[in-house]
């Protein structure tokens, strides 16, 4: 039986939200494991926690170091982690106790490197939210040119935390550390690493949206980062698409248009400024890429509306949305 690391990044968790995680890996019924919980640098007692949790389970193996963000968190813990296959698992998230061996016995079974299972939502009520990926209805298998492709498309699953992956994977690759969107990157620098994965059906993940969470929107008028950084990833992939799946060009530039669709769509109006660089070369990005946007069949019209308004007008085109968004 392979063994199998479980890396938990924290930072300034509640304590109810921390030990119930940590809880539902402990209580795998795969039990050959090694728990590594990486203490980003918190600030109030969520260190001292993590370090009683590891006397509950000899298993559990804490780090502690400065904040320096979810995947320097996570890099900790690839860096120390010494399990055959790794996997991760958010801090206010928390799995069911077949999580590890439902996806350790499609590797197995399917003799592959990676195996993904399905995820479910609840907001901070415990109110389930509609499914941001659709779970198969029996598990496949995936190439990596077709992860790809359900990826550009918004169907696809990038998250590192619903998969397990061989430790070989990861050699000479680590998240990116100062940015959000980062498993999106580190999957699309691995997809030549895998020919094929499975995907199983089960939903063994539970994603737990609270408010002040890192990558979860803190207040209605906040301008995350992330919203550079998808547009940053739009053109990282478009960029190897290019050059190395060329059938996938057209659903490349799908995405990079709909990731400055985005963008736009949530940059205050405030910051759409001549002197808001990156802002301004979104724009221009629109413009150069006009004709593309009208001919591309992976658009909706919906999507092509906005972006032409958004071309042409775009402080406007906010404002009326802005007024649209607020009177639902």
């Amino acid at each position: 039986m392979d063994l199998v690391t479980i890396i938990i990044p924290i930072y300034n968790i509640e304590d109810n939200l921390l030990r119930r995680c940590v809880k539902s890996v402990c209580e795998q019924s795969y039990g050959n494991l090694e728990i590594i919980l990486v203490d980003d640098g918190s600030t109030d007692g969520t260190g001292s926690l993590c370090d009683k949790l590891a006397l509950t389970d000899n298993r559990i193996k804490v780090y502690h170091k400065e904040n320096g963000g979810s995947s320097s968190a996570r890099n900790m813990g690839i860096d120390n982690a010494t399990g055959e296959y790794i996997g991760f698992v958010d801090s206010d998230d928390y799995v069911d106790n077949d999580y590890v061996k439902l996806l350790m016995d499609a590797i197995s079974k399917y003799n592959v490197k990676m195996a993904q299972i399905s995820r479910d939502e609840t907001d901070k009520d415990g109110n389930k939210l509609p499914d941001v990926c659709i779970p198969p209805k029996d598990e496949i298998r995936i190439t990596n040119k077709e992860q790809l492709r359900e990826l550009l498309l918004h169907r696809g699953d990038a998250s590192f935390c619903t998969r397990l992956s061989h430790r070989s994977l990861f050699e000479g690759l680590r998240f990116p550390e100062g940015k959000l969107n980062e498993d999106f990157y580190l999957m699309i620098n691995m997809l030549d690493r895998i020919d094929e994965y499975i995907i199983l059906p089960n939903q063994s993940y539970h994603v737990y949206y609270r408010e002040g969470s890192n990558s979860r929107k803190k207040d209605k008028n906040d301008f995350s980062p992330v919203f550079v950084d998808i547009v940053d990833n739009a053109d990282f992939v478009e960029a190897l698409v290019s050059k190395k799946y060329p059938e996938l060009k057209e659903v490349a530039k799908r995405f990079a248009l709909f990731q400055r669709l985005d963008y736009m769509l949530h940059i205050p109006i405030a910051q759409m400024t001549d002197d808001n660089e990156f802002y301004k070369n979104v724009v221009k990005y629109l413009r150069k890429n006009f004709w593309a946007m009208v001919k591309n069949k992976y658009l909706t019209g919906k999507n092509k509306v906005y972006l032409f308004l958004l071309t042409i007008m775009p402080k406007k085109t906010r404002i009326i949305h802005r007024i649209k968004m607020r009177g639902k």
